[in-house]
């Protein structure tokens, strides 16, 4: 006993160097306490730290959600200089003042990235469900002029996220993610699932969350925002590949009435020439809302589900489903779920058991929503999932209200008990709960058939489960279209890449007749525009069909638009899934802020409606409205849109082929069938054949574009479309690389192979120019290449 005690002595008088104040140095970070406070900084890589607050001898303990990286023994260096704690990896430096308990991180230069407010950690003691708790908060200093991006879907039309409030309980049609990243190229975690309050203003930056044992936090320094999303999926998770697929067009409305009525519309598709890849099926296909939710189709107009769904797959189609994470007191898995008190008491979606609306309060529907943070829960939704609906084949799964929907909340409904403690503590979480549950299941199930899940609600970590989140019910105006695009950059900023909106909007409130409205229709026109550069690309809606044809018929400029942006998203699939695998292989981003690709471009850092779409393509939406004039649809005057070309490169007019600097303002015509496109110099895009559906045609006669004005290079990825072979290496890499002073292309060695790989293939070198930029213009293609997997170097 004196031994330990001698050496405990010893550590201590080595680690005081003299001070007041002690620390105990683990083989992660160090340990001490400051005043009636504990702290842990946590070093989980040189670059990322995890910083833990508690009151004192409370014995913090957490084990994340959201995180599933563990911390890795990483080489620190711990001094005491003064007042201050130092601990410098390769990257950072962490201080820790050990007077009054601020924290601050540099880089391993000295250079400021931020710190915490002088004593603004705050811990409230709080009662949470009859368990003795604490509300916590914690203050940052950010610069005056500093960006910062990130926090989720917010639906504020703002880009630059500075200068607001925002409480985040997740709804709807906002979904919150308590993480920004700031253009200093560091970003910062609030790993918090409570109702929390995101405060920026001139005094300070603060996240306040409702409850919490400590407070919990991580600190990322990427250097640039791919470096600090790559951080931040290191810490919550990769992204798996969705099959091509999901890629192509989709068709949904609210809500195909009957298995005839579904399957005529891809028949329709089918029938008209127009591409299609997949087609939703939306709620009421279990009948009642007593049976909400059922997992069985016992709705009698889906007479035969199982010919239905083979029906779809006959067309070269696929379907995914709508489940909800609620259920209809009369059904089975609400039963089983009861029996295990795994079951919420709070007001939901639908509220009455009659269709009619309003809602009847005397028929009550008794739907709830279930405790998807429960293993045994989760196993229960997958079992009636499986035998219900996968098992028949099925192709994905469309989880609507995963926020959960919650009306009218009362503070007593937070007190509902789930397997990890109140409501209140877990709430924002329940999404990345559910969805994971899904996510795991069917990878138990099968490696033949990629998870596909469509979601309206995410949080930190989502990423990993095969999700792609879609904005709400949003209702349909020219400002709701713009605000969808900063919408998809933030989330996309937090390190979750997949997303999308109703194209069109989903409610039509504003519109009379919207079918005939010349407002809507034009609104429609570039709402496709859009979506065709949106991760997924999704028509849905209530109020009115969305389908092309309801739009007129070819030769009508609305009909036309739309199924010349559909053609040209088909088109655009070689270079869609490349870039879902560089998403998936190198932490990239499909939709990317202006400050991913022009962080010193102060003019690029707060612009909200452009982005590139992968790392090639400048994609502009038009989001005002052009051509109604007085209700009425007016093409005879063609109009303009303003729009920046960042600096620091060379922009191709996707459209004409023309050149332009960088670095400026310019007006584009936007005539209907026009949404303004440019492409970086130094591009190489793939362009896809003609197609009814992704894989129609196998890709081995691939017009192959050169962007002139700069060095370039592009990597060409293949595999099986629709398995977990990847995983195991079954793929296949072409790497094509551009030089520009003396016009030559260098086609690489194939890397990798996967059952069906090409053996031979036709390559199609255009150099685009103005009068020959595409397959339609040109003439005649600048080279044609037979390539056999060996390297081919040609000069153009």
């Amino acid at each position: 006993m004196k031994r330990a005690f001698a050496v405990l002595f010893i550590i201590l008088a080595v680690v005081t160097h003299g001070s007041a104040q002690s620390y105990l140095k683990t083989d992660i970070g160090i340990k001490t306490s400051i005043e009636d406070t504990d702290y842990e900084i946590q070093f989980f890589s040189p670059s990322i730290v995890r910083v833990l607050k508690s009151p004192e001898k409370s014995c913090f303990t957490k084990e994340s959600l959201s995180v599933i990286k563990r911390p890795q023994k990483t080489d620190i260096d711990v001094r005491l200089d003064g007042k201050d704690l130092i601990l410098e990896s390769d990257e950072l430096l962490v201080t820790l003042n050990m007077n009054n308990g601020t924290v601050s991180f540099e880089t391993s230069t000295g250079k400021p990235l931020l710190s915490e407010k002088e004593s603004s950690a705050e811990f409230t003691k709080f009662i949470d469900a009859g368990n003795e708790t604490y509300s916590v908060s914690q203050s940052f200093e950010l610069e005056k002029d500093e960006a910062i991006y990130g926090l989720g879907i917010l639906q504020n039309g703002k880009m630059v996220q500075r200068d607001i409030e925002v409480h985040m309980v997740q709804n709807n049609t906002q979904d919150f993610v308590p993480f920004f990243q700031s253009n200093k190229g560091y970003g910062l975690f609030w790993d918090n699932y409570s109702p929390t309050t995101f405060s920026d203003n001139k005094e300070q930056t603060s996240f306040s969350s409702e409850v919490g044992d400590g407070i919990d936090y991580y600190f990322m320094y990427g250097k640039n925002a791919d470096g600090v999303v790559a951080q931040m999926r290191e810490l919550t998770g990769q992204v798996p590949m969705f099959p091509l697929w999901t890629y192509g067009y989709w068709q949904s409305r609210e809500r195909y009435k009957s298995q005839d009525e579904l399957v005529g519309v891809v028949h329709k598709y089918r029938e008209l020439g127009v591409p299609l890849d997949g087609i939703i099926l939306d709620w009421r296909y279990w009948g009642n809302n007593y049976l909400w939710n059922a997992m069985e189709f016992l709705n009698e107009e889906f007479y035969n589900p199982q010919k239905m769904i083979n029906d779809v797959h006959n067309m070269n189609a696929h379907m995914i489903i709508s489940i909800w994470n609620s259920f209809g007191p009369h059904t089975k898995p609400y039963r089983e779920l009861d029996s295990i008190n795994a079951l919420f008491d709070f007001k939901t979606w639908p509220e009455s058991g009659s269709f009619k609306w309003p809602p009847n309060p005397d028929y009550p529907s008794g739907v709830r929503v279930y405790d998807a943070y429960n293993p045994a829960a989760r196993d229960i939704y997958w079992k009636y999932l499986n035998k219900g609906i996968f098992s028949l084949g099925m192709d994905g799964w469309w989880i609507d209200s995963s926020e959960p929907d919650h009306f009218d909340p009362k503070p007593s409904d937070f007190d509902n008990q789930t397997y990890l403690g109140s409501f209140r503590k877990v709430r924002n979480a329940y999404p990345l709960m559910t969805v994971g549950g899904v996510y795991k299941h069917q990878r138990e199930v099968t490696s033949d058939k990629r998870v596909f899940i469509l979601t309206r609600s995410v949080f930190a970590g989502q990423q990993r489960y095969g999700a792609n989140t879609w904005s709400g019910d949003v209702v349909a105006s020219w400002d709701a279209l713009r605000k969808q695009i900063s919408n998809g950059l933030n989330l996309s900023l937090c390190g979750v890449p997949y997303y999308n909106s109703d194209i069109g909007g989903f409610f039509l409130w504003d519109y009379q007749n919207p079918l005939q409205n010349a407002d809507y229709r034009e609104l429609y026109a570039r709402w496709i525009q859009f979506g065709a550069f949106c991760p997924m690309m999704r028509s849905h809606g209530t109020d009115a069909p969305r389908e092309i044809y309801q739009f007129g018929k070819k030769g009508e400029p609305i009909y036309d638009a739309i199924e010349k942006y559909i053609n040209l998203r088909y088109s655009l699939l070689p270079y869609i899934y490349s870039t879902s695998w560089d998403v998936s292989k190198n932490q990239s981003t499909m939709m990317r802020a202006l400050v991913m690709d022009f962080p010193n471009d102060k003019k690029a850092l707060n612009i909200d409606d452009q982005y590139l779409f992968g790392k090639s393509i400048l994609v502009c939406p038009v989001t005002e409205r052009m051509y109604n004039e007085n209700g009425q649809a007016d093409f005879s005057t063609v109009k303009e849109r303003e729009l920046y070309l960042p600096a620091g490169t060379r922009w191709i007019d996707f459209w004409t082929g023309e050149m332009l600097e960088g670095g400026q303002i310019i007006t584009r015509e936007t005539p209907l069938d026009i949404m303004p496109l440019y492409v970086k110099a130094g591009s190489i895009i793939p362009i896809g054949p003609d197609v009814q559906y992704a894989e129609e045609k196998p890709w081995d006669n691939l017009e192959i574009r050169i962007y002139e004005g700069a060095d370039g290079e592009f990597t060409l990825y293949e595999d099986e479309n629709d398995n977990y072979n990847y995983e195991k290496g079954m793929y296949s890499t072409i790497k094509f690389s551009w030089e520009d002073e003396n016009k030559t292309l260098t086609i690489s060695d194939r890397n990798g192979s996967f059952p069906g790989m090409l053996a031979e293939r036709k390559f199609n070198i255009l150099i685009v120019k103005p009068g020959k930029m595409n397959k339609m213009d040109a003439e005649k293609y600048d080279k044609t290449i037979i390539y056999k997997g060996k390297r081919v170097s040609v000069k153009l």
